[in-house]
């Protein structure tokens, strides 16, 4: 059985070393060393220690999504600024020992997302490289740590949420959101700083909201930057009593096109199936659309009339690519009629390891990710 490193005696080393800002680096490392030496596992906290059982007992049972989730959240006890201070060192301390148990490995930090397949039973049948049990042990602590600092702070989503409730947003696409803007807060906390999470993260959400909104605010999405110009120019408009753009611009100091742009963008979106007649009685913009021929649009379309084919936009994206990451791509997916090959296979074939083939397939996938290329293939894409 591995042997366990106990969380007091963890946090005890650590808060020691923290009176010493200077040789705290070093000292992490040092005790980091000893753990990985002794073969250390970290000790597992039981969700229950920072659990109000009482609270979920007495939250009313049912209701909508959102109210199960803030019973939720109500059962969580928040951190104090000590226990904060713990559970940021021995996050830093979990990620650092991550870190070298993937350098050991031969894995760069940034390929880690292609290994969640070890943590997801939907995708574990997948034919890829194995990780070693240090690195998912390593992994694995890591990760229940973040989520216990993201879980505890969970009652910031709620306390921010409501600065956007006016908004046409879904309530729980932005706790969504927020949620995820948490752990990225956490791998950004630095607690040297002597800030408390809630202060750092409170901008991340912030961010994650404000992007929700600007990328799905409206039926069709406008880019940021022609949102952002929307709210001046409104303003402004407003001030003025006019929508012209030359005025406008004057009192905004945007350049004009862009200001005729802005106000363009704030016409608003009417769906075909509403009635012309406030009863609700007549027709609708359908109706004057509608052709009543009957067309088999079969007879009439020819492949000729796409400006780009599938296989010449599959040729433009291979194009980009070296012979060995051409054959991955064309052997690994079956294009061009070719059978459909495994990584396995493929390593045979080219001679190399495993590892090479699949570092070389998602180079070569990044290389295909070029903006021409993407708008030739996505029209075939589903």
């Amino acid at each position: 059985m591995t042997e366990q490193l106990r969380l007091s005696e963890l946090d005890q080393r650590l808060s020691s070393a923290a009176k010493k800002p200077s040789s705290y680096d070093r000292a992490l490392k040092t005790i980091v060393s000893e753990c990985d030496r002794r073969g250390l596992s970290l000790e597992e906290e039981s969700e229950g220690e920072w659990r109000n059982s009482l609270a979920t007992k007495r939250s009313p049972k049912g209701g909508s999504l959102e109210q199960l989730f803030r019973n939720e959240v109500a059962s969580i006890e928040p951190l104090d600024r000590e226990s904060e201070a713990k559970l940021a060192r021995r996050i830093e301390f979990a990620r650092l020992r991550l870190e070298r148990a993937l350098s050991r490995a031969g894995i760069v930090s940034k390929e880690l997302a292609s290994f969640r397949f070890h943590l997801d039973p939907d995708h574990r049948d997948q034919e890829l490289p194995e990780l070693s049990p240090e690195v998912q042990n390593r992994w694995n602590e890591w990760h229940a740590l973040r989520k216990e600092m993201v879980e505890r702070n969970l009652f910031l989503v709620l306390l921010n949420l409501e600065r956007y409730a006016h908004t046409r947003a879904s309530r729980m696409d932005l706790i969504q959101e927020g949620a995820g803007a948490l752990f990225r807060a956490v791998d950004g906390f630095d607690w040297r700083r002597g800030l408390l999470f809630r202060t750092y993260a409170v901008h991340w959400l912030h961010q994650a909201f404000r992007s929700h909104l600007y990328n799905f605010g409206h039926t069709v999405r406008l880019p940021v930057y022609l949102q952002k110009a929307m709210k001046h120019v409104k303003d402004a408009s407003i001030r003025l009593g006019t929508e012209d753009p030359k005025s406008i611009s004057e009192e905004t100091d945007l350049n004009e096109t862009l200001v005729a742009n802005a106000i363009s963008a704030r016409r608003g979106v009417l769906s075909m199936d509403v009635s012309y007649s406030e009863d609700g009685e007549g027709g609708s913009i359908a109706d004057t659309l509608a052709d009543n021929e009957t067309v088999d649009l079969q007879d009439h379309y020819r492949p000729e009339m796409e400006d780009v084919s599938l296989d010449e936009g599959l040729g433009m994206a291979l194009e980009r690519l070296e012979d060995r990451e051409r054959k991955v791509i064309v052997s690994r997916f079956g294009l061009f009629g070719e059978t459909e090959c495994t990584l396995s296979e493929l390593s045979r074939s080219l001679g190399v390891s495993l590892e090479r083939v699949r570092q070389i397939q998602i180079r070569a996938l990044e290389k295909m990710k070029a903006p021409a290329v993407r708008r030739a293939v996505d029209p075939y894409l589903l």
